[in-house]
């Protein structure tokens, strides 16, 4: 029986509970839940039969009562460190959302408690355990393609989820989140390291806050969607986002649930997801282009924009005896043999259902619990592999604000 806490109780934290908990009541127990959130805190409560003393808004108490095996770290991305740390302390092994911090001494600081206390440190890298990511990589390893010479890799952010994320939500500045090489883009620069299979060398990258800025606001338009001239016509509506095209991000608008059309546009009149994204407080990246050379002679590109149409990542792999192209959009994986047909794998066929991350949140769980329970190690995102992928967002970042100087990676 794993006996399990988190602190952080939104729609990431949610989704590792309720995975974890679907496990079955044989193998897990949820214990206590944390969460400043007072109506999100009690929806959670009630969803695990809680009782008042099990749940707390305030972290010094929630952590001075901590009595369980794992504890999730879903906060946000300032406060994953210190919490993280606190409940290694206190006795429990750690599920920690990514990414880790935008600080290489912080993580370096929590590496070095963990290693004090012993305790084991999960990061979530959920597409590590995606069957189509899972998929590339055992086809990679088998020499499919002879030996990898180079990924292109695009983050298509689409422009729904850049204006929620990074514009109006939690992750539109970096003092308070972290830059978006490292909040968006460590998913893609952790696969890139998995998929290599090395250290980074080198790193490069340019990009800025192109559009999402006070002096692009259309002439006459209101600083709020609720009563702008310009609602229903904007691609940035938040209403049109929200309401007509029922966008996922709408559990992050309200706590109300039900969550229904009167319910949202009620909400969106004083919420921050109804502001006009052209006047947000935004400061990070709307696109940036990332270049990469890992210390086996490898190299990869990483392009990340945020308008696309579409959503979905897409990654090329070019090796020596053929090519495998990656599509979460079109929802195939094409392996390339040169001199032989093309195959094509429908990524459907190979997760059982519709799942977050593309079954990856599931895969991740699943790994957590065989860790925490059994010590089983394979394929795991410990805190040791996942150090790598955040020395290279620092450096990224570094090179960027450097006006892309080429920046050496130093282990």
């Amino acid at each position: 029986m794993l006996k399990v806490s988190c602190i952080g109780c939104g729609l990431r934290g949610q989704r590792y509970l309720n995975g974890l908990a679907s496990l079955g009541t044989d193998k897990v127990k949820i214990v206590s839940l944390c969460d400043k959130d007072l109506v999100r805190l009690s929806q959670e409560q009630e969803k695990y039969q809680l009782s008042d003393k099990d749940v707390y808004t305030d972290e010094d108490r929630f952590f001075a009562n901590l009595k369980s095996d794992l504890c999730i770290v879903s906060t946000q991305d300032q406060d994953h460190v210190r919490h993280a740390i606190k409940a290694m302390k206190a006795g429990s092994d750690v599920l920690c959302e990514k990414p880790i911090s935008d600080k290489e001494s912080e993580i370096r600081k929590l590496l070095d408690i963990q290693k004090k206390t012993g305790k084991k440190v999960m990061i979530c890298h959920v597409l590590r355990f995606a069957p189509a990511y899972k998929k590339v990589k055992k086809l990679i390893e088998d020499g499919a393609i002879g030996d990898l010479a180079f990924i292109d890799s695009i983050e298509n952010v689409n422009y729904a989820h850049q204006a929620h994320s990074y514009v109006r939500g939690n992750w539109r500045r970096k003092e308070e989140a972290s830059p978006m090489i490292i909040a968006k883009c460590c998913h893609d620069l952790d696969l890139l390291v998995w998929y290599t299979n090395s250290k980074c060398k080198s790193i490069s990258s340019v990009g800025d806050l192109k559009f999402f800025k006070k002096e692009n606001q259309p002439d006459g338009a209101s600083d709020r969607c609720v009563n702008c001239k310009y609602r229903g016509t904007c691609p940035f509506d938040a209403y049109t986002i929200y309401i007509k095209n029922h966008f996922w991000g709408k559990e992050a608008v309200t706590n109300i649930r039900p969550i229904t059309d009167e319910v949202l546009e009620k909400e969106l009149e004083t919420s921050p997801y109804g502001r006009c994204v052209f006047k947000c407080d935004n400061d990070v990246v709307d696109h940036q282009l990332t270049q990469i050379v890992f210390n086996n002679g490898i190299k990869a590109n990483l392009r990340m924009s945020g308008f696309t149409y579409d959503a979905g990542r897409i990654m090329k792999f070019y090796g020596t005896a053929g090519q495998i192209d990656l599509d979460e959009g079109r929802g195939t994986i094409e392996i390339k043999v040169f001199g032989k047909e093309k195959e094509v794998v429908q990524i459907s066929s190979l997760v059982d259902a519709i799942s977050g991350h593309g079954g990856g949140d599931e895969g991740l769980v699943k790994a957590t619990y065989e860790y925490i329970t059994t010590g089983y190690t394979e394929g795991v995102t410990s805190l040791d592999a996942s150090i790598e992928s955040h020395l290279m967002g620092f450096a990224a970042e570094e090179s960027r604000l450097s006006g892309g100087k080429l920046m050496e990676i130093k282990h």
